[in-house]
């Protein structure tokens, strides 16, 4: 009963604060949100003033997941873009920094003098500078100092990297993908399926089955058979260097490659000290029962040491990769359109300085809440089967 009161005290309030504003930003022919008014004797939704509708004019040359933008779109449109850059960037530095800090982490406590300090040298290098000195360091004194198009450096004839950006083979679909796409939760399934068959035999007969062996054939199987049948509908487009810029393949630009490089090598600094807290936080009996049991050092740190340390390491992490996510709003440093960076544009072009704040908060808060979700989930399943 209290709660429910409370609540509709709060929405009373905000009620009352809204319509108040809302009034008197109308009276000076704005709007605190792009679909409110309060023509009326309440506050109702009003399309017709919708800025997001009209004409963005300003251009954004980085787009993701093939998302289509040119500057005659509308600044709803620009506004997805930029939500999309955030996404992708997000994404690829939370994959990159999770592996690098896991490897440098595990490093720290290697026995190994020169490759524990090298990575004590990674982790109070990187952890105590700025990340908008980093980001700037790595844009002009690194990406934007590359050669000439022409005197590109050469990985192997595989990949290129010049002031133009870094080139990379790109995957390309034909006409079967849609289809063999269809194989593949069903290759996860039937992997699964012969998972939970080999465990069962291998605990009726106590003999080894293997059954992550069986699992990961089962699964290349079944993916490759349907797609050497389907006429491998998936091919490698790989670069070539032309006079004035790549041809073929896919380029990463400078500003996108500095801004993925400064997020993960700053966040994998403290996913470090995660990784290396979270293994000193398990009981030394455990290692010293792996070692009696044979166990040698890559063993004892795959089955024994990191399974349990993932309790730990889940709730700080998620932390960071939060941190991460939100830190890519730097973006504009380094001249990358973000999601921030677009809403910062719009303002400016619009004048709308109050709905776009308040939708870059919704934005920036919807991403949050997803990569908490996700990474409870995670938890709780990890919990979940400890607790077996």
């Amino acid at each position: 009963m209290f709660q429910g009161v409370f609540a509709l005290v709060v929405l009373v309030i905000g009620y009352v604060l809204i319509a108040n504003i809302q009034t008197e930003l109308e009276g000076l022919g704005l709007n605190i949100f792009p679909f409110v008014s309060t023509k009326g004797s309440f506050p109702f939704i009003d399309f017709s003033s919708d800025f997001l509708g009209q004409r963005a004019g300003f251009k954004i040359d980085q787009r993701s997941f093939g998302f289509d933008y040119t500057a005659n779109d509308t600044f709803f449109r620009a506004f997805i873009t930029g939500l999309l850059n955030t996404i992708q960037v997000s994404m690829i530095g939370i994959a990159i920094a999770t592996v690098l800090g896991v490897v440098v982490g595990v490093s720290r406590l290697s026995s190994n003098w020169l490759v524990s300090r090298v990575a004590t040298l990674y982790v109070e290098t990187f952890r105590n500078i700025p990340l908008l000195l980093q980001l700037i360091f790595w844009y002009i004194a690194v990406f934007l100092k590359a050669p000439l198009i022409g005197d590109s450096l050469d990985f192997f004839g595989v990949a290129f990297l010049s002031v133009r950006g870094l080139a990379l083979p790109e995957v390309q679909s034909s006409s079967g993908f849609g289809i063999w796409i269809i194989f593949v939760p069903l290759a996860v399934g039937a992997a699964i399926a012969v998972r939970h068959m080999l465990i069962r035999r291998q605990d009726e007969t106590g003999k080894p089955s293997y059954p992550w062996w069986g699992a990961s054939g089962a699964f290349v199987a079944i993916v490759g058979v349907s797609f050497l049948i389907l006429g491998m509908p998936l091919a490698i487009d790989s670069p070539e260097v032309g006079q004035f810029s790549y041809e073929g393949g896919m380029t990463i630009k400078p500003e996108l490659a500095a801004l993925i490089t400064g997020l993960s090598v700053y966040t994998a600094s403290f996913i470090a000290e995660i990784v290396r807290g979270s293994v000193l936080a398990i009981p030394k009996g455990q290692t010293e029962a792996a070692q009696a049991l044979g166990f040698n050092g890559v063993q004892r740190l795959r089955l024994v040491i990191l399974p349990q340390a993932l309790a730990i390491i889940i709730p700080p992490l998620t932390n960071q990769y939060l941190n991460l996510m939100k830190n890519s709003s730097l973006a504009i440093a380094v001249a990358y359109k973000d999601l921030f960076d677009v809403g910062n544009v719009t303002i400016n072009q619009a004048g709308q300085a109050v709905p776009m704040v308040a939708l870059l908060m919704a934005a920036y808060l919807s991403l949050s809440l997803t990569i908490s979700a996700v990474m409870n989930g995670i938890y709780s399943r990890l919990k979940w089967r400890s607790a077996r």
